[in-house]
């Protein structure tokens, strides 16, 4: 690795970790070690005190992983003393109840990095560069604050004589400080940096959600922090620096926060993919068609764009159909609940990197028989997503009711007291989208948990605005008769009851797929590939794009 990126003039830094009572000893077959025997989280395992004689063997073990991390041509290692990793139950006092000469004091505390790091010094001849990763705060009652974190800093850098510092947020109770969904504005731990970067002389590296490449420069050019990390935004778009030098920033697939592709799949132990970039890990699957074919892609939504992208990148002549004048599908209209308006930047991203590599964007045509044979397609692509579920259920087609979508988009207009019938995520987003504008709102979900779909760190930001602007819920309630005014619902134990008074009914119940043109393609040519949502609804952003990939590869 470290060959392949000296290739390029690239430099490479490695991070030590010990993952302490965040580990897995299901994965390692050992048990979990901590500073004292307190778990990390409800349902984790709680870890064994480290004992004297194992902690002096893992100093050494640090020295001996940087030792062969320099043999390989690593540049720097990063010593992990944040997130509540091992290091960092022995920093702060929360996770640190020892009375031995590594428990109590500050300096005791602080007592196994600067072992860790003398140990790593004396093993590369103190010549291999050391950063240390800290938490500028623990965000946990107890836990180590700013404060706390400008005297780890200062003592890193004069007693340790560490190179650089990695500030970074939390333990894994708070992930939202971690990898911040898209609600968290970009650059949320400035203030929080700034502070440490008082403290000390070395190099400060500052992560948090830099959603804006500007607000990053700005923070360097004021003096606040000496370097900028993009991790997840890296993913999105590897490309970052190029196209900010080059001002390509319309090109630009920003990460929009929606935790779909990346960390679930590493918590699980899967290769990670972006919903904006389902190429990362598999660029060089991406190589030209052995014969350029008319293609022809029906679809205007992120699966669609995505497709046709690739498949114009891959040699092919590639017509996108989008029947409405606005691209973007579903997508476009997502990004007007709270906190996603990225969405409209990626959508955007999209639709210029197409025009870019030659597609042919037409819109407001409707794709039947007589349009696609026209076109003389060898291949066509369905990403004609999902419409919205209307159940037959009593009263339904009599209410009145408008879909979450035609009310996001504007077509609708809800009253001042609405009742969302569907409490997935969908639901969620309108409800909250209205109870921030000042609607009495009420959801009502068959589930017995409201919001199931929606990523654990966005459903908490969700939550707070519920309590905030009182929104009823009412999980585990089966509707069985809509009204003009509201529903009768049956509660899991056979309980009847009602909710009435409402001035508008919002529907969020599911989607179904839409691929009504699969016939119609199919008797125009032989290669009809359906994506996204069109094949198999519900789906989300990742579903799409990879899908998405797929079939482009498939040409």
């Amino acid at each position: 690795m470290a060959s392949a990126c000296h290739a390029y003039g690239a430099k490479v830094s490695i991070q030590l970790q010990h993952a302490g009572p965040e580990g897995s000893s299901a994965l390692t077959g050992y048990p979990l070690k901590a500073a004292s025997a307190i778990p990390a989280a409800v349902g984790r395992e709680t870890p064994e005190a480290v004992s004297k004689e194992e902690l002096y063997r893992i100093i050494e073990c640090y020295g001996d992983a940087a030792r062969r991390a320099q043999l390989a041509g690593i540049g720097m290692v990063e010593v992990h003393c944040a997130h509540g990793y091992l290091v960092s139950t022995f920093i702060s006092q929360r996770t640190n109840n020892r009375t031995d000469e590594f428990g109590g004091c500050f300096e005791n505390r602080m007592r196994l990095p600067r072992l860790i790091i003398e140990n790593i010094r004396k093993k590369t001849g103190g010549n291999l560069p050391i950063l240390c990763r800290i938490n500028a705060c623990d965000e946990v009652p107890g836990g180590q604050s700013v404060q706390d974190a400008a005297a780890v800093a200062a003592y890193l850098e004069q007693e340790c004589g560490v190179d650089a510092l990695h500030v970074t947020r939390a333990v894994h109770l708070h992930d939202e400080f971690m990898w911040a969904p898209g609600i968290t504005h970009g650059g949320f731990n400035a203030d929080l940096v700034t502070e440490i970067k008082r403290a000390v002389s070395v190099p400060v590296i500052i992560v948090g959600r830099f959603t804006e490449p500007q607000y990053a420069e700005l923070l360097v050019k004021q003096g606040r922090c000496d370097l900028v990390a993009f991790g997840r935004q890296s993913i999105a778009d590897p490309e970052l620096p190029n196209k900010v030098r080059n001002n390509q920033l319309e090109t630009l697939a920003p990460c929009i926060g929606c935790l779909l592709g990346c960390v679930p799949n590493m918590f699980a132990g899967r290769p990670i993919t972006c919903a904006v970039n389902p190429c990362v890990g598999r660029e060089t699957e991406i190589t030209p068609a052995e014969t350029s074919k008319n293609v022809v892609v029906v679809g205007g939504g992120p699966g669609g764009l995505y497709a046709a992208y690739i498949l114009a990148l891959r040699g092919h002549k590639v017509t996108l159909l989008e029947k409405n004048q606005e691209l973007g599908g579903n997508f476009r209209i997502a990004a007007y609940p709270t906190g996603k308006g990225q969405l409209t930047e990626a959508v955007r991203s999209m639709i210029v990197r197409c025009e870019n590599a030659g597609v042919a964007i037409r819109t407001g045509v409707e794709a039947d028989e007589a349009v696609l044979r026209s076109l003389s397609p060898d291949a066509i692509v369905l990403a004609t997503g999902s419409n919205p579920l209307i159940l037959r259920i009593p009263g339904l087609s009599e209410c009145g009711f408008m879909t979450a979508q035609e009310l996001l988009d504007g077509k609708r207009s809800a009253g001042r007291k609405a009742l969302v019938v569907g409490g997935g995520m969908v639901g969620c987003e309108a409800a909250e989208f209205l109870a921030e504008r000042g609607h009495e709102v009420s959801v009502i979900e068959m589930k017995d948990v409201i919001a199931a779909d929606v990523t654990p760190e966005s459903r908490r930001y969700m939550f707070e605005a519920f309590r905030e602007h009182n929104v009823g819920l009412y999980p585990g309630a089966k509707v069985g008769q809509f009204y003009t005014d509201g529903v009768d619902y049956t509660l899991a134990d056979g309980t009847p009851d009602s909710l009435r008074g409402f001035d508008s009914i919002v529907l969020a119940m599911g989607s179904r797929a839409n691929a009504a043109l699969k016939e119609t393609a199919e008797a125009v040519c032989t290669q009809v590939l359906v994506i996204g949502e069109a094949a198999k609804a519900p789906g989300n952003a990742v579903t799409a794009t990879t899908d998405a990939l797929h079939a482009a590869l498939q040409v």
